[in-house]
């Protein structure tokens, strides 16, 4: 049983991030046409990249190899993602679905980032950098393995929106503001900004 203290701020946004980003990635395998084993490398690599990597520069053991909820989590979010397989009938990159889980995803583990940094003790621009990194990172590493650019490198509005939150994250705490309103903005400027980009086709100039 995975047990979530509601008032962790770290736990919620973790196991958000975990369930959105499984979703994400096993469809983006789908849409890929990898068979079943690649669907789940994929949704697995997703959703536990960012956070390795995140924990991996802070010098501590990644929170997915100390504890079966993670990947508990994790396959949760897998089995719903191929269930979502056997009803869309269209491009799955393009499915709302898709875009929404990715989105979430992106913004739960910008704040997991920001939590992690500022519990280390790293600078604000320390908090930035893990918050966008945690963000981005499993997504990137699931590109790669399918030999594409990584969406954060391309002119795709994305990892701004992480690296956003981080400041937002950054500022409530200056302000004084206790938790779990730091990592609440994180999510929320993320989030939101992540949205617009998606509503409003919003893409960074190319060179």
């Amino acid at each position: 049983m995975v047990w979530v203290d509601p008032l962790d701020p770290f736990a919620v946004a973790n196991v958000v991030g975990l369930l959105a980003f499984a979703i994400a990635g096993a469809l983006k395998g789908a849409d890929a046409d990898l068979d079943l084993f690649g669907v789940v490398v994929l949704g697995v690599l997703t959703a536990l990249g960012g956070g390795m990597l995140r924990d991996v520069l802070v010098g501590r053991v990644p929170v997915a190899l100390t504890t079966t909820s993670d990947v508990t989590v994790v396959l949760v979010g897998l089995a719903f993602a191929v269930f979502l397989t056997r009803r869309l009938d269209r491009r799955l990159r393009d499915h709302p679905a898709f875009l929404l889980s990715d989105a979430v995803g992106l913004s739960a583990f910008a704040a997991t980032g920001a939590l992690v940094g500022a519990g280390a003790g790293v600078s604000p621009f320390g908090v930035v950098v893990l918050a966008t990194l945690t963000g981005v990172g499993g997504g990137s590493l699931a590109d790669l393995l399918l030999t594409r650019v990584p969406a954060v490198l391309r002119e795709d509005f994305y990892a701004t929106p992480a690296a956003v939150g981080g400041v937002a994250f950054v500022l409530a705490r200056v302000a004084g503001l206790g938790a779990p309103v730091p990592s609440v903005a994180c999510f929320g400027a993320a989030l939101g900004l992540r949205v617009l980009a998606l509503r409003y086709d919003w893409h960074l100039p190319s060179v």
